[in-house]
């Protein structure tokens, strides 16, 4: 061997092509139901591990006011896994995806950047922002970009 070559041979290397977990951001909007799908294709296709999350907004005001903020983002998140597994159901034995549900407490972007260093995301998967405001503070989606710390699809 010459001497560059045993350089590279000793360099670290996950051992592995193509992503092995692919976080999704599931928040109910159409935009990210159809980005769920579009991240579960690409899991399907790369063998990879389908992390699904769900950030439950952490709403002071309206704790402050007395709405049962807590209990309304948890049955949020219960309808969201009803779904997903009504979807992943259906295409049972035809498409084989593994897949969990993760869910985080915070703002979109927290949440979305937590869950992605917790579960060491290779890839995340988000619908586009689907408020007119956005173009103009920023979306998650820009903001996730912006990041630069995993590649990230935006989903229309």
């Amino acid at each position: 061997m010459t001497e560059q070559h045993e350089q590279h041979a000793h360099r670290f290397e996950r051992g592995t092509d193509g992503p092995k977990v692919i976080v999704a951001g599931l928040d109910g909007s159409e935009s990210s139901l159809r980005a769920a799908a579009y991240a579960a294709g690409l899991a399907r296709r790369q063998h990879a591990l389908l992390a699904v999350v769900y950030v439950q907004p952490v709403l002071a005001a309206g704790a402050a006011l007395g709405a049962p903020v807590a209990e309304t983002t948890d049955e949020i998140a219960e309808d969201l896994v009803t779904h997903i597994r009504e979807s992943a159901e259906q295409v049972k034995g035809i498409f084989d995806v593994r897949w969990e549900f993760h869910t985080f407490r915070g703002d979109p972007y927290s949440g979305l950047v937590k869950a992605a260093d917790e579960l060491k995301a290779d890839a995340v998967v988000v619908g586009a922002s689907e408020q007119a405001g956005h173009r103009i503070i920023g979306s998650v989606a820009i903001r996730l970009v912006k990041a630069g710390r995993w590649p990230v699809t935006v989903v229309p």
